[in-house]
C-alpha cells in the first residue's frame, strides 16, 4: 500500500468497520510513518470524508452544537425515557436531589414517582413545572438569566443558591462524554453552574444516551474521574464500557 490513494481507500475502509481509527494502528497497518497518516487524515478532512480527533478520526463530528429543546426530545427519544427509569430508580429514600437541566434529565423527572417526600433543586423550568404537581414532591427553582435553548437558568444568582445546599444525589445531563475532555457542554455558564451543583452533592451520575458518548462540547463541566456513575443505553461501544469502567466509574446500561 505504498500510494496515496490506496492508503486513503484504506483509511475509509478502517472508518466504515469501526467508526473510528488511530494514527498509531495505522501507522503500523500501512507501514508508513505517524507523519505520514497525520498528512493523509488532513486531506481526508479537507474533502470533508472525516473528521480529525486527538491521535485519529471518525466518520461523525465529535463537537456537540447547541439545538434547542424541541430539537433534543426528538433524538433518542426512548433511550432517554429508558434512562430516566433507571436513574428514578437509584434515588430510593433520598430526601434531597439535584437535577440538572436537559432532555435526559427531564425523562427522569417524568419517570420520578414517590411514596414520601422529596425536595429537588433543579435550574430547569421544565423540569420544575413537571415535579411541582406532585404534592410529595418540594421543588427548589434556582433562577437568574433563563437561558432560551434548554429553558433553565444560569449565572451568579443560581450559582449562589448552590452555596447554601448540600443533598445526596446529582443527576447530570451532558451534550458529550469524551474519554479525554471529560463531561462537556455547549454553554460556558452552564457548565460553571453544573461544577457547583457537582460541590453540592455527594454523589454524581450522568445521564447520556449513547449519541453523547465521544462527543465534545465547548464547555468543560468536569473530568470523568470526577463522576461516579454514566447511565446510557444499549448502543454504547463495548470499548467505550470498558474505559469507562477503568477509571473506575459505574456504567449502567439499559
Amino acid at each position: 500500500m505504498s500510494t496515496i490513494v490506496d492508503r486513503h481507500q484504506f483509511i475509509l475502509n478502517r472508518l466504515d468497520e469501526l467508526s473510528k481509527v488511530n494514527v498509531i494502528e495505522l501507522s503500523l497497518g500501512l507501514n508508513v510513518s505517524e507523519v505520514t497518516i497525520r498528512k493523509d487524515l488532513k486531506l481526508l478532512e479537507d474533502k470533508k470524508l472525516l473528521f480529525r480527533t486527538h491521535g485519529g478520526a471518525t466518520k461523525v463530528n465529535p463537537y456537540t452544537v447547541d439545538k434547542s429543546v424541541l430539537i433534543k426530545e426528538q433524538i433518542n427519544s426512548k433511550e432517554k425515557e429508558s434512562i430516566g427509569l433507571c436513574a428514578a430508580q437509584i434515588i430510593g429514600q433520598s430526601d434531597a436531589i439535584i437535577i440538572g437541566s436537559g432532555t435526559t434529565a427531564y425523562a427522569l423527572a417524568k419517570a420520578i414517582v414517590r411514596k414520601n417526600k422529596l425536595t429537588v433543586i433543579t435550574a430547569s423550568l421544565d423540569i420544575a413545572l413537571k415535579l411541582s404537581d406532585d404534592a410529595m414532591i418540594d421543588v427548589l427553582q434556582l433562577g437568574g438569566q433563563i437561558r432560551p435553548s434548554s429553558k433553565s437558568a444560569i449565572g451568579s444568582y443560581a450559582e449562589k443558591i448552590l452555596e447554601d445546599i448540600s443533598c445526596g444525589i446529582l443527576f447530570l445531563g451532558a451534550d458529550g462524554v469524551d474519554l479525554e475532555q471529560g463531561i462537556t457542554t455547549t454553554n460556558l455558564m452552564e457548565a460553571k453552574l453544573n461544577q457547583k451543583m457537582m460541590k453540592a452533592a455527594q454523589f454524581t451520575v450522568v445521564l447520556a444516551d449513547s449519541s453523547k458518548m465521544g462527543r465534545k462540547g465547548l464547555a468543560k463541566i468536569c473530568a470523568l474521574d470526577q463522576i461516579e456513575q454514566i447511565i446510557t443505553d444499549s448502543k454504547i461501544s463495548e470499548q467505550m464500557v470498558k474505559s469507562l469502567e477503568d477509571l473506575g466509574i459505574k456504567v449502567t446500561i439499559v
